[in-house]
């Protein structure tokens, strides 16, 4: 496979405050040194993009020092918290904006969807701006008119089509504007969080498109999101970022294992390792309903017990926080379950513990067949093990038009998801 993206020391800086660099000398100064060739002093005062502090520069990296090479056909994830630097990768590598120092080598045409509206004109129907979009690709009238009736159908807002985009709802504007992102020709494919915008139904038919123009005609995808679940399920790579810098560059499973190693906890964290043990906490043995199967089919009652047994090498009153993550089978987050809620169990000894819970789920689901992935943490700070894929639920049930099914109840544990 050939290199379609090749980025070299990248790095952006901007500014706090006011826009410029606020004054005619600090201008001149720069252009001095630029003539020179020494080092831009502008940058020299420039911090680390970190949110959580207050900081000592009005000059803070956005990304700094990024080296990466993505080859064609690659579906690329990339993560991090939010300000780790992923929208100003993604504007720098669609031409957006341009970078401080570094350089970016790209061979293809870029469709970009980076926010609600990007590249859309308001006083323009969605027809005009389909059109419009194919005409900044670089493509004939002839390819667009072709495409035409495959993007309004996708979109799904045929009835809108000759309405001015500013009366779009936002659902609607992304619908249309990643249509035209997915169906135009384009060699590179580069997506933002903006799916979240849409309905349920809609992400997952974006998602089903995005991995069919990557893995089914070769095309490359980059895409950000914050649901790991639909990372992990649409990508072979994934890049790590944090504080403007790449912390992690490799397959996807590894990028979103790292991400919650370094302690970043989020409602969708997909470690996809099996039966990981560190050398703090050793799960030796998980068993379910009394039996080492890994698959059941829930009772009448809608409960199961499960049974942990572990090996410590920590020193006593380690605090420890068993999480059973519920997912259906296309990885959506649906119920977490915590005995501990989050403050963890003292574990007294070190050597083999026995642990033992007791899940109910409510009787008034859809059926849906559910994976429970299992942690072992310190309880916002480390996996000490994990098992994903650890028990297959047959016709547990969940609605996901309906919104919070079951609300979390003090004792219980047992907390029902939002759709997302």
């Amino acid at each position: 496979m050939s290199s379609v993206i090749k980025v070299e020391n990248l790095s952006k800086a901007y500014q706090l405050g006011d826009f410029g660099t606020g004054t005619i000398s600090r201008d001149l100064e720069r252009y001095w040194a630029r003539i020179r060739g020494k080092e831009d002093p502008f940058l020299k005062v420039g911090e680390t993009n970190d949110r959580t502090t207050k900081g000592e520069s009005d000059v803070v990296w956005s990304l700094r020092d990024i080296n990466f090479d993505i080859e064609q056909g690659d579906a690329v994830g990339i993560i991090g918290r939010n300000g780790a630097g992923k929208s100003t990768l993604l504007k720098i590598l669609s031409r957006v904006t341009s970078p401080t120092t570094g350089s970016v080598k790209v061979k293809g045409r870029i469709a970009s969807l980076l926010e609600v509206g990007t590249g859309f004109h308001p006083e323009l129907t969605g027809k005009e701006n389909i059109f419009l979009n194919g005409a900044i690709l670089g493509m004939r009238k002839a390819e667009i008119k072709r495409k035409f009736d495959e993007i309004v159908d996708f979109s799904g807002v045929e009835r809108y089509i000759d309405t001015p985009v500013k009366r779009y709802s936002s659902g609607m504007y992304v619908r249309l504007a990643f249509a035209v992102a997915a169906h135009l020709e384009s060699e590179i494919m580069i997506v933002d969080e903006v799916l979240a915008v849409g309905d349920a139904e809609f992400q997952k038919k974006c998602l089903g498109k995005m991995d069919a123009v990557s893995r089914g005609e070769g095309r490359t995808v980059l895409f950000v999101s914050h649901n790991l679940g639909a990372v992990q399920k649409l990508c072979n790579k994934g890049i790590l970022l944090n504080n403007g810098q790449i912390t992690f560059n490799g397959s996807c499973k590894d990028a979103i294992y790292n991400y919650g190693q370094n302690g970043i906890k989020t409602d969708t964290d997909f470690l996809n390792r099996i039966n990981y043990s560190s050398d703090k906490v050793k799960i030796n043995n998980i068993l379910f309903n009394n039996s080492s199967v890994n698959s059941i089919v829930l009772n009448p009652e809608n409960n199961f017990s499960f049974e942990i047994r572990i090996e410590l090498s920590l020193q006593t009153d380690m605090p420890m926080d068993i999480e059973c993550r519920f997912v259906d089978r296309d990885l959506t987050p649906l119920a977490f379950y915590s005995p501990g809620h989050h403050d963890g169990v003292k574990i007294q000894n070190k050597g083999e513990v026995s642990l033992s819970y007791k899940i109910t789920f409510p009787n008034n689901l859809n059926k849906v067949d559910l994976d429970m992935n299992l942690y072992l943490t310190y309880p916002g700070v480390e996996i000490y093990a994990f098992c994903e894929k650890a028990l297959s639920i047959e016709y547990a049930g969940y609605s996901m038009t309906s919104g919070h099914v079951f609300e979390y109840e003090k004792g219980a544990g047992l907390i029902f998801l939002p759709p997302h």
